[in-house]
């Protein structure tokens, strides 16, 4: 037992080594040196949009007609991050009774990876799509709008994650919200917990942003169980009326 507990033990702390050492790289990175993930984000993004990108040195991938950076920003690091914690912290959790592979944490991010290219392709696409349609056409503001779009789309991508990855999530279990809490609070410790340790609320627009990040997701939660006790209840209807 205390051979286990050590083992674990030492898987949580490479976790968390992990992604606070990917944090640290992502504060320093130039966009030349987060070309292993801006690359691929823009050959899909050229792919599914049409539009044509060059790599210019210390901007990032510039479109032709200049008018859509795809910057440092654009990265997605925080949520690759976030998507690693939950997935690989889930897994630790889940079964603490018996040792989980060394080889399920590489596992874990590589998943985390594909998954942040594909959830940047889309919030990027949805980017160039919006930029396109008239400044008026919305009761936001551009940042607003951005900001919108980013947290619907990421958190959309970490809750797929979480039904792709539990089992019978769409089934009444007493477990569920307990689960889902913890997917929550993965997401809120990334974008709410850490800036506001790092002395975010100093700066302009935090409390705009702070309120969209903790109230989007609330609802996007909240959908998702409706959804689950919905289909609980149409799963339902045959058996009682075979009853």
């Amino acid at each position: 037992m205390s051979r286990m507990r050590k083992t674990q033990s030492a898987q949580f702390l490479v976790i968390i080594l992990c992604a606070l050492a990917l944090k640290l790289h992502y504060s320093r990175a130039t966009p030349d040196q987060l070309r292993w993930i801006l690359g691929p984000t823009t050959t899909l993004v050229e792919l599914l949009s049409g539009r044509s990108f060059q790599f210019e040195s210390y901007a990032g991938y510039m479109s032709s007609d200049h008018k859509f950076l795809i910057a440092a920003s654009c990265a997605g690091v925080n949520f690759l991050i976030t998507a690693f914690l939950l997935l690989a912290l889930r897994t630790l959790l889940r079964d603490r009774s018996s040792v989980q592979s060394w080889r399920l944490i590489p596992l874990h991010a590589a998943v985390a990876y594909i998954t942040t290219i594909i959830a940047n392709t889309v919030r990027i696409c949805f980017a160039l799509w919006l930029q396109q349609l008239p400044d008026d056409i919305s009761w936001l503001s551009g940042s607003q709008l951005h900001r919108v779009e980013g947290t619907i789309i990421y958190f959309g991508f970490l809750l797929l994650l979480f039904v792709l990855t539990e089992e019978n999530v769409l089934e009444k279990s007493p477990g569920f919200l307990r689960r889902l809490g913890f997917a929550l609070t993965v997401y809120y410790s990334m974008t709410l917990a850490i800036p506001l340790l790092n002395g975010g609320y100093h700066y302009r627009g935090f409390l705009e942003h702070f309120i969209f990040v903790l109230v989007l997701p609330l609802i996007m939660v909240a959908l998702l169980v409706a959804l689950q006790s919905l289909v609980t209840k149409v799963r339902a209807v045959p058996a009682r009326s075979v009853g």
